[in-house]
């Protein structure tokens, strides 16, 4: 543990006494920049935005839209690109629900992988029961990465949406999102990523990826819960209609007929999350400034580092490749997961144990759970050195 990392750590207040938080690939931890900006456009700042005349609402016009910008800088994207949601989960329901209403029908077909969340994978069955669409599975290489080579031989002209996981919720592998953009689009398909993990962990470069809609929450990059966004291509957007109705998204209403605003106001009905639109932009500023090149090369290190140590034990199957990204699922022989986490928080550690919303995976691996190790700009090896103590007092109560 080096100095660095110990005033980083102090950063956060929710980490204070001698506590190990390894749960970040389900929130993150705030920071205090965070934290101060929230608290400031809560209290002294705020006010509502887009309509008021008074100045304070055109300040508070004025960093809201501004946070956008913040986003589209983010994802090296532009600002018209950029809709605010509640989360990955909302921003693919979006465009399950608008884009693949208008755009999908019986005969159709999507390709999944075998590795998807639930987020990734409900949207789409409840699709297929309004439209007839099809899905397809995509397999996962024996390291637990999306099978790119199988996705080429399954993908056909009949194929409209290929929607994958830039990072494992559950195994850390990561996606080639050009090669997968490529292969979408050879079929005429769009390619929709879910980025909720590689968000807080990796650069985000749209104009490199190529990919057509790219979601995240910002929740786990440090920010605010409540938010998120789903970026797209301006002419997707443009040609996509509204999901719902209210204030903010119209032109004109009259009883006869109301005219729409333009993309992305059009997707964001009511009164937006003012407050966590601010918090997500300083969480982005927070991460940028730190380094996406260091948050990468730190959840990597110690992602290598705990899957070593495991390794070392005869008793523990490990999930996921080697080169996993601040994840590491594993199972512990003879003992639940549920059973391992709860004897870790006896011990001060936090792990996630159970199917992580990735029920077809579990099925796939063959195990009904397994227990899950996340990392963050925070973590530093006296996590794992807790949580592997933790780890041998379980299998000495369980014997």
């Amino acid at each position: 543990m080096n100095t660095a990392e110990l005033v980083l750590k102090d950063q956060f207040p929710g980490l204070a006494g001698n506590w190990h938080y390894l749960d970040t690939a389900a929130t993150a931890q705030k920071p205090l920049a965070v934290i101060d900006a929230t608290v400031r456009a809560m209290g002294e700042d705020y006010a509502t935005v887009h309509r008021g005349v008074y100045a304070r609402s055109a300040d508070m016009t004025l960093a809201f839209e501004a946070a956008r910008r913040r986003v589209a800088a983010f994802l090296n994207a532009h600002e018209d690109e950029i809709v605010y949601t509640r989360g990955a989960t909302e921003s693919i329901n979006l465009v399950a629900q608008t884009w693949g209403v208008a755009n999908l029908k019986a005969g159709d077909r999507i390709l999944l992988s075998t590795l998807e969340h639930h987020s990734n994978i409900v949207p789409w069955q409840m699709l297929r029961k309004k439209t007839g669409v099809e899905i397809d599975i995509c397999p996962i290489t024996d390291d637990g990465r999306i099978d790119l080579d199988a996705a080429e031989r399954i993908l056909t002209r009949a194929h409209k949406l290929v929607a994958f996981a830039h990072v494992s919720n559950v195994l850390g592998s990561v996606l080639d999102v050009a090669r997968a953009a490529k292969l979408a689009h050879a079929v005429g398909a769009r390619l929709l990523v879910d980025g909720c993990q590689a968000a807080p962990r990796l650069a985000l470069d749209m104009a490199a990826f190529d990919c057509d809609f790219y979601a995240f929450s910002a929740h786990k990059l440090y920010g605010p819960t409540g938010i998120g966004v789903l970026w797209a291509r301006k002419d997707i957007l443009d040609a996509m209609p509204p999901w719902q109705g209210g204030g903010a998204m119209i032109d004109r209403v009259t009883f006869e007929q109301t005219t729409y605003a333009p993309a992305p106001q059009r997707f964001e009905a009511g009164t937006p999350n003012i407050i966590e639109a601010i918090g997500m932009a300083t969480a982005m500023d927070w991460l940028s400034a730190i380094g996406l090149d260091r948050a990468e090369r730190h959840e990597r290190d110690l992602a290598a580092l705990l899957r070593s140590e495991l390794r070392k034990r005869n008793d523990v199957t490990l999930f996921g490749p080697d080169d996993a990204l601040g994840i590491v699922s594993f199972a512990l022989d003879g003992v639940h997961p549920h059973d391992l986490g709860t004897i870790l928080d006896e011990e001060g550690v936090a792990i996630r144990a159970g199917h992580h919303c990735a029920q077809p995976l579990m099925e796939h691996l063959g195990v009904p759970a397994t227990a899950r190790a996340s990392f963050g700009l925070y973590s530093d090896e006296a996590d794992i050195e807790a949580l592997l103590k933790g780890i041998e007092r379980t299998r000495r109560i369980f014997g």
